[in-house]
């Protein structure tokens, strides 16, 4: 039974395609219906504020949902009054209770008085591009980003009544790593991709030897011809 041209091509076509279908379907649909019912966000970090931590475009995962326990040194997702855009990333430098300030020239940031370490900071001799002097309330937090050069925080709205703190009940959600179920789940979109490729260029070729003339059997020139006896 002859077999017809690019058989083979062609299995190997549909088996690729429907795995890549189905591991990049199936991994889209794991991350939008398994995120929210696990109490995680994920977000993509749209400025520079929190260089060297953050880059532009970075996805961000978070801890969803009120964070009443809100620490200094925690990224947190948060509204602020000030940037009407919408939620901004941000570095939690001082909790309620908590006096921070910075004078031009000093190398850190105080807390209480005492020198505030921050090794996460992009450039750490510019720990603020202003002076301030604030004691926060209960209940509210105090936010800077990491690029202090470019960031639109706290120390920038320190002339209004909250002076520039915000509460901790506008805390949409606090940084985590990448939780490990997305990160294998990225990893086999990433599978996903190439084995949907890899399938549409064995169909390709599938149909180009389908659709190609077979070449007739004919004499071989300068044979010798041999009768059997």
């Amino acid at each position: 039974m002859e077999r017809r041209p690019g058989r083979r091509l062609g299995i190997w076509a549909v088996v690729l395609l429907v795995f890549g279908t189905v591991v990049l379907v199936g991994t889209s649909v794991y991350g939008a219906v398994a995120a929210p019912a696990r109490g995680f966000d994920m977000r993509v970090a749209s400025s520079d504020s929190m260089l060297p931590t953050l880059t532009r475009g970075k996805r961000v995962w978070f801890e969803a949902g009120p964070v009443p326990d809100v620490r200094r040194g925690d990224v947190v997702l948060i509204t602020l009054p000030w940037i009407p855009d919408g939620p901004a990333l941000e570095r939690v430098v001082a909790v309620g209770g908590d006096r921070i300030s910075y004078t031009p020239g000093e190398p850190t940031l105080r807390l209480g008085g005492e020198p505030l370490d921050e090794p996460y900071i992009k450039d750490r001799t510019v720990p603020a591009a202003i002076g301030f002097d604030v004691t926060v309330p209960e209940g509210r937090v105090f936010l800077m980003g990491d690029n202090r050069n470019n960031s639109f925080d706290s120390s920038f709205n320190i002339d209004g009544e909250s002076r520039g703190t915000a509460p901790v009940s506008a805390v949409l959600g606090r940084r985590i790593e990448t939780p490990v179920a997305f990160l294998a789940a990225g990893a086999l979109a990433l599978c996903g991709v190439p084995a949907f490729l890899a399938g549409a260029g064995f169909g390709i070729a599938a149909l180009v030897a389908r659709r190609r003339k077979p070449v007739p059997a004919g004499p071989v020139w300068g044979a010798v011809r041999v009768d059997e006896p």
